[in-house]
């Protein structure tokens, strides 16, 4: 018997479906007007994204990634208070080198559970510190800023 998820279980599992298809629309689709990304911890600076800004950013890093794929390795869920986390491994060929990375990802999810309304992102700070730059070069290289 297939296992039943919660609205909001469904929609984290169709932002990661999103992620590994590179469909950015479909991306901004699962997030609510109002909601902003988070890159944790907060030690590396970066401000909070609203969504044009994360959309953009994501559209931008488009163009310099060939392949993208997120595998979830854990689940947790608190309906009642509508958060998912999941544990993430991201790999992905790009113009500056193989990115590998972790994620924890912290979703809140509106009352239905059809909307991203927060996202909080733990990062590998080795990876972020170490590859971000090469990255931004690349973007560079394409004409586009990193944010």
């Amino acid at each position: 018997m297939a296992p039943v998820f919660t609205r909001q279980r469904q929609t984290a599992n169709a932002y990661v479906a999103a992620f590994n298809a590179m469909d950015i629309d479909a991306i901004a689709s699962l997030r609510a007007p109002s909601a902003l990304r988070y890159i944790l911890p907060s030690t590396l600076g970066h401000p909070p994204q609203d969504n044009a800004q994360y959309i953009g950013s994501l559209r931008k890093l488009l163009s310099i990634f060939r392949n993208f794929s997120l595998t979830c390795h854990n689940v947790v869920e608190d309906a009642p208070e509508r958060h998912v986390v999941m544990y993430l491994t991201a790999r992905g060929d790009t113009d500056a080198g193989e990115y590998i990375n972790e994620y924890v990802w912290f979703l809140d999810f509106d009352e239905a559970g059809e909307s991203i309304t927060g996202h909080k992102e733990f990062v590998d700070t080795v990876m972020n510190r170490d590859f971000w730059p090469k990255l931004a070069n690349a973007l560079k290289a394409k004409g586009k800023r990193a944010e």
